[in-house]
């Protein structure tokens, strides 16, 4: 356990570093960038007086480094903002206020982040169910027509950009059959089936795409599995196929799969934009096209800094993963 433990603790130092790495990367690049964030703030009709003021309350006469500083104290311990009506608290993590709207920026994420996380969970289910079940059939009908044509099938998965696969559901499902409605997010306290009836067409339409590389990937694992030393005595032994695949091939052939999962749960987080705006979903991917349009660059670098930290996060679980399916990792 000492072993698992040194190795989760270097992998969270490592990502702690990253993340930091990240801040100051994404907070140079939209405060540093041609462009007065003043003036975007204060908006167009802002006055010489006014324009003083936002600067003054955003810090930007300050050096560089103190704006940075100011930024990291922001999202660990929270900010205070002044407006016409008294004093406006945020609590950490606090990305400031929204140049457009004037809400806090935390309060939007947690507006659209539930959305984001049911697509991206709900969808997760799916190619997992889809990707191991296509790749452990195509192992187990190696050599036959079930194989070639599964095998093309995945081809066909990867090659299909979601844009398509989501057009071509919708017409078929929601226009010719008529039997899902066009998509509308429904939170799922509200209503948990309606949240489900909702979301099934962007769920198949991410899962069609992610389960073929999964096939693939479960395909190859297994057959890696199947040709080793252990299977074969296990056959010998006189084991049964169904026991051989279940409780020793199979065991053998998921943790790489595992690890996948969690870095693409993470990535899926920065990957919904084409999905959430073909569906019309109020996820992170439409906030942040939307802010991208109106240069509110609070929002851009909440949603980016979000969607980073995730990824960073699901690389640190995947390692974890691998290292608990394969103790000989936590010893390196």
């Amino acid at each position: 356990m000492n072993g698992l433990a040194g190795y989760f603790l270097r992998r969270a130092l490592g990502a702690l570093a990253v993340v930091l790495v990240l801040s100051l990367v994404v907070y140079a690049t939209f405060y540093i960038a041609p462009g007065d964030p003043a003036r975007l703030a204060c908006g167009p009709r802002c006055n010489p007086e006014q324009l003083r003021q936002v600067r003054e309350q955003l810090s930007l006469d300050d050096p560089f480094y103190l704006q940075y500083w100011h930024f990291l104290q922001g999202l660990v311990a929270g900010h205070d903002y002044s407006t016409g009506t008294g004093v406006l608290h945020c609590t950490a993590p606090c990305f400031g206020q929204s140049y457009q709207s004037n809400q806090l920026v935390t309060d939007l994420l947690a507006e659209r982040l539930p959305v984001t996380a049911s697509l991206a969970l709900g969808a997760m289910v799916l190619w997992l169910l889809l990707g191991i079940g296509t790749g452990l059939l195509s192992a187990l009908r190696r050599g036959g027509a079930t194989e070639r044509v599964l095998t093309w099938l995945t081809l066909a998965g990867t090659a299909t950009p979601v844009f398509i696969t989501g057009l071509g559901l919708l017409m078929l499902f929601c226009v010719y059959l008529e039997w899902l409605p066009f998509p509308t997010y429904v939170p799922l306290g509200d209503d948990p089936e309606q949240w489900a009836w909702n979301l099934v067409l962007p769920w198949a339409a991410l899962a069609l795409l992610e389960s073929a590389k999964y096939a693939r990937l479960t395909r190859s694992s297994m057959l890696e599995t199947l040709a080793e030393d252990h299977v074969r005595t296990f056959r010998a032994y006189g084991l049964t196929e169904r026991a051989v695949v279940g409780r020793h091939a199979l065991r053998g052939a998921l943790p790489p799969v595992i690890a996948l999962t969690a870095v693409d749960l993470g990535s899926m987080f920065g990957n919904a934009v084409l999905t959430e705006s073909l569906f019309g979903l109020p996820g992170l991917g439409q906030l942040l096209v939307h802010a991208t349009q109106t240069i509110d660059i609070p929002v851009v670098v909440a949603v980016v800094m979000v969607t980073g930290t995730a990824v960073v996060l699901a690389n640190i679980v995947a390692d974890v993963l691998y290292a608990v399916a394969d103790r000989r990792v936590a010893l390196r």
